[in-house]
């Protein structure tokens, strides 16, 4: 089920932030998504818009075109990876470029994985829900450790 900006957000449901300029990959990426359940997508055509989305919406997993106007992909991704709060945000760079040299610069700013053009949707969907489930699962370590912190503090 995805969720449109203007639905309300169901109990526990992942959001996932999709940024490219090109409308047509926009739908392409949400179309894919749709077998997805209890997501919510939200989205930003240009890198300056992803960053005021992110900050914003706060959410589970970034899908980032890489060439995008005002600000590319690759300096979202660094701005992003460079902030305590938002460092811990998955990102997988959606990318038609293919070169070495930019899957190093897109180590180099922090992406947690890529996908190349033209996207796979079987691809996509196994990417999404792994990082999904990797980042789900350190949020409930990290409150189960914060708890243990706190019992261990009464005692």
């Amino acid at each position: 089920m995805i969720m449109s900006e203007k639905n309300a957000e169901p109990d526990g449901a992942s959001t996932i932030l999709v940024a490219d300029d090109n409308e047509q990959n926009l739908e392409l990426l949400i179309a894919y998504l749709d077998e997805l359940e209890n997501v919510r997508i939200v989205t930003a055509r240009d890198g300056a818009e992803t960053m005021e989305k992110i900050r914003a919406e706060n959410p589970d997993l970034v899908l980032l075109d890489i060439m995008m106007p005002k600000m590319s992909g690759f300096e979202v991704c660094r701005q992003v990876k460079g902030d305590e709060e938002l460092k811990k945000i998955p990102i997988i760079m959606v990318t038609a470029l293919n070169e070495l040299s930019d899957i190093e610069r897109g180590v180099e700013c922090g992406t947690d994985d890529f996908l190349s053009k033209p996207i796979n949707r079987l691809e996509l969907v196994t990417r999404v829900k792994s990082l999904l489930r990797v980042k789900h699962l350190k949020s409930e370590l990290e409150r189960t450790l914060a708890y243990l912190n706190d019992v261990d503090q009464e005692e």
